[in-house]
């Protein structure tokens, strides 16, 4: 069964250019040019019965653009973020005009797990795509134990699932991968490429504030104190090191 994905889109031209060529490149695609109706069409699509999207087919992707008429994009992955049943862990790429960095950063801080700005190429946005679904159904690299403990942080990876003493934690979908990719190498001090190398992401692009941004809301997830962070720690001018000993 191919990858269902979800287009919210309002300008119709760029949406049925898009569509069709995901389509052409095996996907299948359901548009819709407002937020409320893509929140509505995400629901329908996990629920038995219910007529958008086959109820065995929910969707695996939502390609998200960030101006639309009735919310911002922003609004609909915080609304998205907050569904439960793990609808809300449904991986977003989000696509916008806008040229300013601190639009993409907020779009990250949001929950959004890519962006990808106007005008851009078919072909990455494709690339893109498969890079979200195939870390998704992938993963990191799996070693014989399946769930990796940290004091009181377990990280169950065919679940994927993070908590902390027994609260669960909300992370995207390339969160958790960063996040597992880190503690599989617990005690190794990372760079920024070495880490996006380990999650089979983009490349990162020079002066790329996107994974220090990831880090953030990781940190706000696992760590009681964000600010003072115990369990991935900076390392200034290298990267990160995730620490093996935390409580």
């Amino acid at each position: 069964m191919p990858a269902q994905l979800l287009l919210i889109e309002d300008d119709f031209r760029l949406a049925a250019m898009v569509g069709d060529y995901l389509q052409q490149n095996g996907f299948a695609v359901r548009r819709t040019g407002d937020g409320s109706s893509g929140l509505q069409l995400l629901q329908q699509s996990h629920l038995s019965g219910a007529g958008a999207l086959p109820a065995d087919a929910p969707v695996d992707l939502i390609v998200l653009d960030l101006m639309l008429p009735d919310m911002d994009g922003l609004e609909v992955c915080r609304r998205l973020r907050a569904m439960p049943n793990g609808l809300g862990q449904t991986p977003v790429l989000m696509l916008t005009a806008k040229g300013d960095a601190m639009d993409r950063i907020i779009g990250l801080e949001m929950g959004a797990d890519d962006y990808l700005p106007k005008p851009f190429e078919p072909r990455e946005l494709l690339a893109r795509i498969r890079a979200i679904l195939r870390r998704r159904t992938e993963g990191v690299s799996l070693e014989s134990v399946n769930s990796l403990r940290f004091g009181s942080l377990e990280i169950d990876r065919d679940a994927r699932t993070v908590n902390v003493a027994g609260r669960t934690c909300e992370l995207t979908s390339y969160q958790f991968d960063l996040l597992v990719a880190m503690a599989e190498r617990a005690g190794r001090v990372l760079t920024r490429d070495q880490i996006m190398e380990a999650v089979r992401g983009r490349e990162l692009e020079a002066f790329d504030r996107s994974i220090d941004v990831h880090m953030g809301r990781i940190r706000a997830a696992i760590e009681a104190d964000p600010k003072n962070p115990r369990r991935i720690v900076t390392v200034r001018g290298v990267g990160y090191v995730f620490a093996r000993q935390q409580d």
